[in-house]
Order: structure tokens, then C-alpha cells, then sequence
């Protein structure tokens, strides 16, 4: 027993003298004990097909990207919403090849996003407080369920997002009254911009966007097309009202002669939806009403494309009903497709 107690004195006199404690020596154990052993280096014929994949391209992402079309049918003749049909009733075309569906229903059972972008600039203050007014009325009538929802924001000498998606009609309400007419009209800006941070940010969801305008753009960066390339790849269906023309005329009685009137008319038919010209308020509310009964009337087909080449083209859509000559079908005409994002990639200007 004494000779074991000397030899513990004479071990812990050793420590003090050398700075070691047994803490350290018991780390030093551990963390010799836990290095890796060194790897057999392979050679090329047993290397992972992972790895071969690094070295070709690292972080490029490939995955398949499904097309999802909103579609309306009308009867030609009553202008009547057709939302009987079922999935075999109908033929998608992408650059004249037939594509096969792989998912179709009734958009009126999904959980809808809108966008109400309202005109602010200095031209439509004389009708500013009827565009307020139907504007809620719209959203009145739209927010039927817990699961949509509706932002809102403005555009004159800048883009402005007063109200982000909520389901709450209060906010929207109190958000849509205080704003004031001023400056000029950045039109397709806040398009591109409410589209490309908005619209596109939750997947699941169908997306439209309401604009009232007096339809002259003055001052944006983007272009018409820029507008409508990106309301195409976020599928947001872009319905345009504009308060410059009177009554029955205008593109619904078939007299488009302003440009202006003519570029919403594209940027609408282009995106899936429609344009309305008006300049009277009970005008204004009915083309408003066409607009949620449209929403709650579409059918979302989906169909993974067979060229699924990244070739950042332009390709044409086609939607068919084949031997149903009665039926009119709106959707979006195109869309590019282009390399998905990566965690690293900058945004393009």
C-alpha cells in the first residue's frame, strides 16, 4: 500500500513539473485515437461516378422542370365558362410536338396568390378614388377563402409595395385608400419586379395579377417583353383594365388603335389572360366581376416538356379540344426555358 502511494506522489509531482494535467493527457489519448486513417488512393477506373461528375461541371443542377398552363374555356357562342371538361379532352403542343400531361385539375380548388397593381401616376388622379373603390370590391370578393391571398402595391415614379400577401381584407383596404396620385407611369418595373420577388416565391400556388392603368407606360427600365417573359416563367396571368377608353370600345369591341391599347391587349393574351377598356365606374366594376368569376372558372394543366434542352429560346404553346369547334381556349402562348438558379448565382439585372 505505501509503495503504491509513492509511486501516485511521484506521478503527480511529475505532471506539476512538466505543465501536465491529466485532463490533457486524457484529450491527447482521445484525439490520437480519433484520427482518420489514411485512404487507398484509387485510380481513375475505380472512381466514383460522383466524383467524375465534379470534375466535368461542379454545381451545375439538373432537374426537370413541369409547365403549368392556367386555361380557360368559353363557349364561342355564349361566352359561357366551360368547366366541365376532364383531362383527356385536351391536347398541349410545345413547338408543334404533342407533350403528355402529368397533372391536371380545376384551378378553382387551388390557393390562389393576386397581385393589384394600381396606376398612381398624375394622369389617373380624376379616377383614382372609383379605382379604390373597385379595387376592394374586387379583393371583397375574392378573398373567399383562408387559403388565398392578395397584395397590393402601385406605380408612378416608383414602384411601391403598400401591402404584402396577406388574406386580411382590412389591411388591404387600409393600404389601398391612402395611396395619392403623383409623378409618371413605371408600368412594366413594377410588373417585372412584383413578379420576380413575389409571384414566384411560393411554389403550390396559382398566381394572377389585377392591373389598373390608364395604360401608357412614360419612364420604365424594363420593356414590354421583359414583362411578359417573366410574368410567362413565374405562370402569372396578367389581367389588364384600362380607365382611358369609354364604354364598349377599345379591344372588347374589337377597335385597338393606340399602341399603348395594343401592348396591354399582347401583354395580356400572351400571360393567359384578358384586357378590359373602360372609363366608367360600373364598367370598371363589371370587367373587375369577370375577372374573379375567370379565376374561380380555369383549369391548371401541367406537362413536363419533351425538349429539355436549356437553350434560353422562346417556345410556343398550343392548347387543343379536339372536336369541340365551339369551344375558345385562352393561355399563355410561350415561355423560355432558362438554367435554374443556384445558391451562388447573382441575379441578372
Amino acid at each position: 500500500m505505501i509503495k503504491r502511494r509513492r509511486l501516485l506522489v511521484a506521478f503527480v509531482l511529475f505532471c506539476g513539473l512538466y505543465g501536465v494535467s491529466a485532463q490533457q493527457l486524457s484529450i491527447a489519448q482521445t484525439q490520437s485515437s480519433q484520427q482518420p486513417k489514411p485512404q487507398q488512393k484509387q485510380d481513375d477506373k475505380t472512381k466514383p461516378a460522383d466524383d467524375k461528375q465534379n470534375e466535368q461541371g461542379a454545381g451545375v443542377e439538373l432537374r426537370t422542370v413541369n409547365v403549368r398552363l392556367p386555361i380557360t374555356v368559353t363557349d364561342s357562342k355564349t361566352n359561357r365558362f366551360v368547366v366541365e371538361l376532364k383531362e383527356e379532352d385536351f391536347e398541349i403542343f410545345e413547338d408543334k410536338v404533342p407533350q403528355k400531361i402529368v397533372s391536371f385539375s380545376q384551378q378553382s380548388n387551388l390557393p390562389l396568390d393576386v397581385a393589384v397593381l394600381m396606376d398612381t401616376s398624375n394622369s389617373v388622379k380624376p379616377k383614382l378614388k372609383f379605382e379604390k373603390d373597385s379595387a376592394v370590391s374586387f379583393l371583397e370578393t375574392m378573398l373567399t377563402s383562408r387559403r388565398d391571398r392578395a397584395l397590393f402595391a402601385t406605380f408612378d415614379s416608383q414602384v411601391d409595395l403598400h401591402q404584402d400577401f396577406t388574406n386580411r381584407l382590412d389591411l388591404l383596404s387600409t393600404a389601398i385608400y391612402k395611396v395619392k396620385a403623383q409623378g409618371e407611369t413605371r408600368m412594366y418595373d413594377a410588373i417585372y419586379q412584383v413578379c420576380e420577388e413575389k409571384m414566384a416565391a411560393s411554389p403550390g400556388r396559382r398566381r394572377a395579377m389585377v392591373i389598373i392603368t390608364d395604360g401608357e407606360d412614360t419612364m420604365s427600365e424594363r420593356t414590354l417583353k421583359d414583362a411578359i417573359d417573366i410574368a410567362q416563367r413565374t405562370e402569372t396571368v396578367i389581367f389588364v383594365i384600362s380607365t382611358k377608353a369609354g364604354g364598349l370600345f377599345g379591344v372588347q369591341g374589337g377597335m385597338v388603335d393606340r399602341k399603348e391599347d395594343k401592348e396591354l391587349k399582347r401583354m395580356a393574351e400572351d400571360t393567359g389572360g384578358r384586357a378590359f377598356f373602360t372609363a366608367e365606374v360600373i364598367e370598371l366594376e363589371k370587367s373587375l366581376s369577370a375577372i374573379a368569376r375567370e379565376l374561380r372558372s380555369q383549369y391548371l394543366v401541367a406537362y413536363s416538356p419533351s425538349n429539355d434542352t436549356i437553350d434560353n429560346k422562346p417556345r410556343k404553346i398550343e392548347v387543343k379540344v379536339p372536336g369541340k369547334k365551339d369551344l375558345k381556349i385562352r393561355t399563355k402562348t410561350g415561355y423560355t426555358l432558362i438554367p435554374p438558379r443556384t445558391p451562388n448565382a447573382k441575379q441578372s439585372p
